[in-house]
C-alpha cells in the first residue's frame, strides 16, 4: 500500500493515540478515500514498523458472567471453537481450532440481531463472511463491532 507521508503520519499518529485497526480502517476510508481490507491495514501497520496498543482488558469474574439463554451465540459443533468474545445482544465470535480447508484462520460470528455466519480469511489475507440465512447482511456497526472482536480474538493468539 502506497501512502503519501500525510498519510502515514496521520496512521502513526491514530496508533499512538490507541486506535483499533478496525477504527483505522473506517478513518483511512472516510478521510482518504481508501477502502481497505482488514488485512491491508494490518499489513499497513506492520510495513510502517507501529504496533498498537494494547488496553488492558479487564477479566470478568464468573459471577458476572451471563448465562446462556434464547439470546446466546450458538455454540459451534464438536468444541470447535478456540476461543470467543462477545455478550447476549452484542456481536460475539468465535476462532476454530483447526482453520476450514482452504483458510488460514476461519471461525463463527453472531451479529446483535441473532444472525449467524462464518468466517475465514483466505490464503491472500482476504476476509470473507459466509451467512446461514441467504442474503443476509450485517449492520455496520455490527460489521465494526465483529471486526473489532476479531482484532481481539486473532490478537490473542498472537495473529
Amino acid at each position: 500500500m502506497n501512502l503519501d507521508d500525510t498519510q502515514r503520519k496521520k496512521v502513526t499518529e491514530w496508533i499512538t493515540q490507541g486506535l483499533k485497526l478496525s477504527e483505522i480502517q473506517s478513518r483511512l476510508g472516510a478521510e482518504f478515500g481508501l477502502q481497505l481490507t482488514y488485512m491491508d491495514v494490518r499489513l499497513l501497520v506492520d510495513d510502517l514498523k507501529l504496533t498498537p496498543k494494547d488496553t488492558e482488558r479487564p477479566k470478568p469474574a464468573a459471577a458476572t458472567l451471563p448465562s446462556p439463554g434464547p439470546g446466546s451465540p450458538v455454540s459451534p459443533p464438536d468444541g470447535a471453537a478456540a476461543s470467543s468474545a462477545g455478550i447476549s445482544g452484542q456481536v460475539s465470535v468465535s476462532v476454530d481450532q483447526l482453520a476450514r480447508p482452504g483458510a488460514m484462520v476461519s471461525g463463527k460470528v453472531t451479529f446483535s440481531d441473532g444472525q449467524n455466519a462464518d468466517w475465514f480469511f483466505d490464503q491472500a489475507g482476504r476476509l470473507s463472511l459466509l451467512p446461514q440465512q441467504q442474503g443476509y447482511r450485517p449492520s455496520a456497526p455490527d460489521l465494526q463491532q465483529f471486526q473489532a472482536a476479531l482484532d481481539r480474538e486473532l490478537s490473542k493468539m498472537g495473529l
